[in-house]
């Protein structure tokens, strides 16, 4: 784990230097916003050249106080360059603002998005929802958590798959001390976090599930993911749990830098379109 840990604090140079040097940028996307607070906004790339119906919808990642859909502008380079609809989710941010604002917001920029799509003239019948790292946290809660799906009126009857990559499904006693520090810095004091917790909201539905993580992450434990993938099991929630391959394992290069990399080059894009084709 220490291992891993200081190869995902070295993986950081030369990924931000692919994301500004290496990125082409040919679509320009649409800014939306939904709120008073300046992440509250969503980012619409609408393909040259549509291969699909399908609409990916992308929650971010950044430890719940880092990152907006402007930061991960890659993620919608590549995904809407393949083909597809893509909308990436911004939602506030701790420390200062403290959970449940970022769930609600993701639910908000959720039911803003489809309308909009809808204006445009998309097809919004077949949804996947994805996130990374604190964005799969945020995109299962509100997939498979019927109380927040009724707390804040979102309505996925239109999600036909999930991809979480990365996710701190369960908060283990056995995690790392950073996505421990990041998690104090989420909650107030004194908040049941069970109530954010994704295995403990998890509900009976009809969305299967694909949840990439990786052995070598360097901040969260491979359970995670086992954790989610269980309760799934137990709820009859189709799911598959896919271990990472490439050599590039550590956190930050699976949960999104791998996007940075063509279908070819990254085994974990593959994997994550591969499983868009086939829902």
């Amino acid at each position: 784990m220490m291992i891993d840990y200081i190869r995902e604090n070295l993986s950081y140079y030369p990924m931000y230097y692919r994301m500004l040097f290496k990125v082409k940028k040919t679509i320009t996307p649409d800014k939306v916003t939904f709120g008073d607070d300046k992440n509250q906004y969503f980012y619409y790339y609408r393909p040259k050249e549509a291969v699909s119906d399908k609409v990916i919808v992308w929650i971010h990642g950044g430890g719940w106080n880092a990152g907006d859909p402007k930061f991960f502008d890659f993620m919608g380079q590549s995904v809407a360059g393949m083909g597809y609809h893509f909308i990436s989710v911004g939602y506030r941010l701790s420390n200062k603002y403290k959970y449940p604002a970022q769930i609600e917001d993701v639910c908000k920029c959720y039911n803003e998005a489809m309308k909009y799509l809808k204006e445009k003239n998309v097809d919004t019948s077949k949804v996947i929802v994805s996130g990374p790292s604190a964005g799969a946290h945020l995109s299962s809660i509100m997939c498979y958590s019927k109380k927040d799906q009724e707390k804040y009126n979102v309505d996925i009857s239109n999600v036909i798959g999930y991809i979480g990559i990365g996710g701190p499904y369960s908060f283990r006693d056995d995690a790392g001390l950073t996505i421990k520090l990041l998690i104090n810095m989420l909650f107030k004091k004194g908040y049941d976090r069970k109530e954010a917790e994704p295995v403990s909201l998890m509900c009976e539905s009809n969305i299967p599930m694909l949840l990439i993580q990786s052995r070598h992450d360097g901040l969260l434990e491979f359970k995670c993911a086992e954790d989610m993938a269980e309760m799934a099991a137990k709820l009859g929630v189709k799911c598959e749990l896919y271990e990472v391959e490439d050599k590039k394992n550590t956190h930050s290069w699976y949960t999104a830098g791998c996007f940075l990399y063509s279908r070819s080059e990254s085994k974990t894009v593959d994997k994550f379109m591969t499983y868009v084709e086939s829902l």
